[in-house]
């Protein structure tokens, strides 16, 4: 294999998720006026079915249990969390999206598909359907060399 084309390519899909997070954050901000980790967790929350563990909230987005407890303050401020200890071991909180939290992200989560839709938009549909295949390919080469 050619390292530098590797090394190289290593960079652009770096460089081309960087610009779709910095798009992605001032859309956030500017109209929900959420932080794209303050989403994340709240997809995260969803796509458990309404409530998780912080512990496994931080594991799922790859950060320490401080940086999680900072995005729960602000979305429970804004009633779109609520945090709860479990009743056998009150150190290990529970956080849940509220009705208004669940509300709030199936609106976000429509804008955020519009969005990366539309920063899309001009690959075709085969083209996307073949990076497609080919990042899961990539996934699973890693994977089984990381293993």
């Amino acid at each position: 294999m050619d390292s530098e084309l590797a090394l190289k390519t290593w960079f652009r899909m770096l460089s081309n998720t960087a610009l779709i997070e910095h798009e992605l954050r001032t859309l956030f901000v500017n109209e929900f006026n959420v932080t794209l980790p303050q989403f994340d967790l709240m997809a995260a929350l969803h796509h458990a079915g309404g409530s998780e563990k912080m512990s496994a909230l931080s594991k799922w987005m790859k950060v320490s249990n401080g940086n999680i407890t900072g995005v729960v303050d602000r979305l429970e401020r804004d009633g779109l969390v609520a945090r709860q200890a479990l009743p056998e071991d009150r150190r290990v909180k529970i956080i849940h999206l509220t009705e208004a939290g669940a509300d709030v992200f199936s609106h976000m989560a429509k804008r955020h598909k519009e969005w990366i839709s539309t920063l899309l938009d001009e690959i075709s549909e085969g083209d996307l359907e073949q990076l497609h295949l080919q990042l899961m390919q990539l996934s699973k080469t890693i994977k089984r060399k990381l293993q």
